[in-house]
């Protein structure tokens, strides 16, 4: 069975943008605190909360990898992997908590024929070919 394997190196681009909604107050306090100096900025804080209540939750997030059974990390998919997986026959069940990267050289056909299903919690990086032959298959 040919599996693929997580990737040691740093991805290519570290973080993901999010947006988010907060109320004028919750904002002021927020430059309230930067102001005084607590956080350097509005993201400082932001990324701080949220640290903070990931490692609240760490016991319940652990447990649900394990149930999911998800690989964390990051996951690369080059052309040259795809082509080894469809010469034995294979196909993939790709579950990532983090980031997948499907390498641009990956053709869609390539992509359909090897990958069965995807699900990501975290980010997918594909072309816009490969996200669309996979639109069916991401769960």
């Amino acid at each position: 069975m040919i599996r693929k394997q997580l990737a040691t190196r740093a991805p290519v681009v570290e973080s993901e943008k999010i947006t988010i909604n907060l109320g004028y107050v919750d904002l002021g306090r927020i430059d309230l605190l930067v102001t005084d100096g607590f956080y350097s900025n509005r993201t400082d804080l932001i990324r701080t909360a949220i640290r903070n209540q990931l490692d609240r939750h760490r016991d319940a997030t652990e447990k649900s990898i394990i149930k999911r059974r998800v690989e964390v990390g990051v996951a690369r998919y080059t052309g040259a992997h795809l082509e080894a997986v469809r010469a034995a026959g294979e196909m993939l069940d790709i579950r990532v908590l983090g980031l997948v990267v499907v390498e641009n050289e990956v053709s869609a056909r390539l992509a359909t024929d090897t990958i069965s299903s995807l699900q990501v919690l975290g980010a997918f990086h594909a072309s816009p070919a490969v996200k669309a032959a996979l639109r069916d298959r991401i769960r």
